[in-house]
Formats: C-alpha cells, sequence, structure tokens
C-alpha cells in the first residue's frame, strides 16, 4: 500500500510465524522478508513492512462509496496455485453479526475468495483496493458465493493506528445492548 514497503494482510495469515517471506508479483524479485508493524485480532488486520523503494502499490478507493451491483475482483493465491483474479459484485455492504470477527463492517461479495485469498485485495475496476478479503461461509471449505472483505476505510483507518503506536486502543462502555421487545417492556415496567 506505499512505494517504500508497507503491506497489509489478515492477522490470521500472519498469526503465529516466526518468519514472514513475501513474494511479489515480479518474478525476477527474489522473495523478501517482512516484519510485523502490528496487528489487530479484532479486525483482522496486520500491518507488514518490507525494504525497499519505488515499489509498486494500490490506490485506496473510498469504500463507502461502494454500492450492490458494483463490479469488482477478487486477487490472492488460492489453494497455492498463483497469483489468481475473480470478478464478482457488491452483494452488500455493512454486513456484521457473522461470529467471524469482534468488529465486522464487511463487504460481502460473490467474486470467489477460497483459502489463499486471505490478505488479498479487493478491488474496482479502476484497479483501486476497496477491501481486504478476509472470510467465506462455505459448508465445503471453497467458494460458494458468499465472501467477505473489510472495507478499505476500516483498513486504512486500522493501518494508520498500527503505524502511529504499534497496537489499537479501544474504548469500553461495559454494557450489552438488546431490543426491547413488548414481553420484556411488560417485564420491566
Amino acid at each position: 500500500v506505499s512505494k517504500d514497503g508497507y503491506l497489509i494482510t489478515n492477522n490470521h495469515v500472519v498469526d503465529g510465524a516466526d518468519e514472514i517471506e513475501v513474494a511479489l508479483a515480479n518474478k525476477e524479485t527474489k522473495k523478501l522478508t517482512a516484519k510485523v508493524v502490528g496487528r489487530d485480532a479484532k479486525t483482522d488486520i496486520a500491518v507488514l513492512k518490507i525494504e525497499g523503494k519505488d515499489l509498486p502499490f494500490v490506490t485506496f478507493a473510498d469504500s463507502d462509496q461502494l454500492e450492490v451491483g458494483d463490479v469488482v475482483l477478487a486477487i490472492g493465491n488460492p489453494f497455492g496455485v498463483g497469483q489468481t483474479v475473480t470478478q464478482g459484485i457488491v452483494s452488500a455492504t455493512g454486513r456484521g453479526g457473522m461470529g467471524i470477527e469482534e468488529y465486522e463492517d464487511f463487504i460481502q461479495t460473490d467474486a470467489a475468495i477460497n483459502p489463499g485469498n486471505s490478505g488479498g485485495a479487493l478491488i474496482d475496476t479502476e484497479g483501486r483496493f476497496v477491501g481486504l478479503n478476509t472470510a467465506i461461509l462455505s459448508r465445503s471449505g471453497g467458494n460458494m458465493g458468499v465472501g467477505f472483505a473489510v472495507p478499505a476505510n476500516l483498513v486504512r483507518n486500522i493501518m494508520d493506528r498500527l503505524l502511529q503506536g504499534g497496537k489499537v486502543s479501544r474504548g469500553y462502555l461495559g454494557i450489552y445492548m438488546q431490543e426491547l421487545t413488548p414481553e420484556l417492556a411488560k417485564i420491566l415496567k
């Protein structure tokens, strides 16, 4: 995401790793060692750094501008077959309550996201980064057309916080919200 070597991936991709190697799409470049700058397990985002300058990077789009039906492309390395791009549409935005991450605000897409796509870019048709491929709902373990990506605006926010302090701090109110049903209202008078 920057010409000086900052990278974004999912926390679950690097969690527990002793060493991290990054292979650029340019086959002439050998694998580069990356270091973890910061990780946020609650949003499943990690920021890495490789050494280099004038590296190719992706431009962030405003993910709040995404609409259902927009065409998107999912980039990754599914099943280790090599760089792969799949096409789909935005099926929903603001998807939450899936129980995948603690903080969820997913872009849902039917672009094929399979094991190995995690940490890859979800891009728009202009090649701008709109989301970070993160998870799928699947009974078989493979793509069933229900994939989720963390929106670029959330990724940027978490990335900035990790770059500034190496961690994300959050406030905690200590309350639990629930719907006020007629039955509960009667009991509580």
